[in-house]
């Protein structure tokens, strides 16, 4: 019980010191704009947090082995990881098991994101981190169903809230894979940016970045998407991908703030093509 704990407490510690639980930002975002009410915001954010440590606890559980030896890695988690797998096998089902009881007592819509969500990311821990393209595009649907915690199924500005999250999430797995290409290369891991290259790589980060922005313009806010559109012309120097990453953030972060912020005070989207009121459901919305 001790080793679980210790292990629940290293994953959650290490994620939020690496800023890597964004998808939970994004679900509250989203449920700011969509105006749920406290208590239910209080079951999602909980929800969203468990699925969050579960993911990233089946994704070290996959590389311990790799992590034990692996430059820039922290050996001692690895370390007690790899002396108490039962314990983190044990943490896992108990996450399963508190994350079902939500799902089913709150909202089972809850579900999508559990079993898609958790699903992929356990299948891109296991194998599609190593198939090049397919490591992107598993991202991409990532991104999308880990917000959907913060998503009323039936609420139709959600949903192309996600859609928008999941797009910045290719953006964001392309670079990862550029900034570990070099290692991965080294060590016969096939990603997307192994099998591409740095220049057809870059290529591919400025042409999502471009989807995401086009599809934000189209949808959500016309001012944040030219934001977001800028990231498409920043400048990667080799050796220089970190900073790289750090600055497609900041972009993508206050753009998608813009966005929030403007549709949370008009009420509805502002996109090129479409408008989505904040309130609308599906069947009002199709109707």
């Amino acid at each position: 019980m001790v080793a679980a704990f210790k292990i629940l407490r290293d994953v959650l510690v290490e994620r939020l010191r690496k800023r890597e639980m964004a998808n939970l930002a994004g679900a509250v975002s989203i449920m700011l704009v969509l105006g749920l009410p406290g208590p239910e915001m209080g079951v999602r954010v909980l929800f969203a947090t468990l699925l969050n440590v579960l993911v990233y606890l089946n994704n070290d559980y996959c590389d311990v082995e790799f992590d034990l030896y692996a430059p820039g890695k922290d050996w001692q988690k690895a370390r007690f990881l790899r002396a108490n797998m039962g314990a983190a096998v044990a943490a896992q089902v108990a996450l399963v098991m508190a994350l079902t009881v939500l799902a089913t007592w709150w909202d089972p819509g809850l579900f999508i994101a559990l079993i898609v969500g958790g699903g992929i990311c356990w299948a891109y821990s296991a194998r599609l981190k190593h198939m090049p393209g397919v490591d992107v595009a598993a991202m991409i649907i990532w991104g999308v169903t880990m917000p959907l915690t913060g998503v009323p199924i039936e609420r139709v500005l959600g949903w192309w809230l996600v859609l928008q999250l999941g797009l910045f999430s290719g953006v964001f797995e392309s670079i990862q894979v550029l900034r570990d290409r070099v290692e991965d290369r080294t060590l016969g891991v096939q990603t997307t940016a192994v099998a591409l290259g740095q220049r057809r790589t870059l290529a591919l980060i400025r042409a999502l970045a471009l989807l995401a922005a086009g599809f934000m313009i189209a949808t959500l806010d016309i001012w944040a998407g030219l934001l977001v559109a800028s990231a498409a012309v920043l400048p990667c120097r080799r050796g220089q991908v970190p900073q790289y990453w750090d600055r497609v953030r900041v972009i993508f972060g206050v753009a998608w703030l813009v966005a929030c912020a403007r549709i949370y005070l008009a009420g509805a989207s502002d996109g090129l093509l479409v408008s989505i009121p904040v309130t609308a459901g599906i069947p009002a919305w199709i109707s």
